[in-house]
C-alpha cells in the first residue's frame, strides 16, 4: 500500500464521516429500522418515533437533526406537523460502498 492509497483512504474516509458517525449510533438505528418499517411513504412524526423507540422527545429530535446533518433523513412539513423519511441516499449508498471496496481491496493485498 502506498502513499496515494493510504491519502485515498483518507479523503474518502473523510467524505462519509457524517454518515459513518450517524449509522453508528444504535438510537439511530432504530429510528432508521422504524423509518424502513412503515408501510407509507409520509413519514413519521417525532411523536410517533417516541413510542416506537422510547426515547424522550428531545433525544429523538437531537438524533433526526444528526441524521438529517449526513443526508439519511428529510423532513416534510404539512402545517404545523414535520414528517421526517429516509432520504435518497444514493450518493451516500455508493461511497460507503466504494469505500468498503477499497478497504477490502487494500486488506487482500495485506494479506499477500
Amino acid at each position: 500500500m502506498n502513499k496515494q492509497d493510504y491519502h485515498r483512504l483518507k479523503v474518502e474516509f473523510d467524505d462519509i464521516k457524517d454518515v459513518l458517525l450517524a449509522l453508528g449510533d444504535e438510537k439511530r438505528q432504530l429510528i432508521i429500522i422504524a423509518l424502513l418499517h412503515q408501510e407509507s411513504c409520509e413519514g413519521l412524526r417525532v411523536t410517533d418515533l417516541t413510542d416506537i423507540t422510547e426515547l424522550s422527545r428531545p433525544a429523538v429530535s437531537h438524533h433526526l437533526k444528526i441524521l438529517k446533518q449526513a443526508g439519511i433523513v428529510d423532513i416534510r412539513s404539512e402545517g404545523t406537523k414535520n414528517y421526517y423519511y429516509l432520504s435518497n441516499m444514493a450518493k451516500e449508498v455508493s461511497q460507503l460502498k466504494e469505500l468498503i471496496e477499497h478497504v477490502l481491496v487494500l486488506l487482500e493485498e495485506k494479506e499477500r
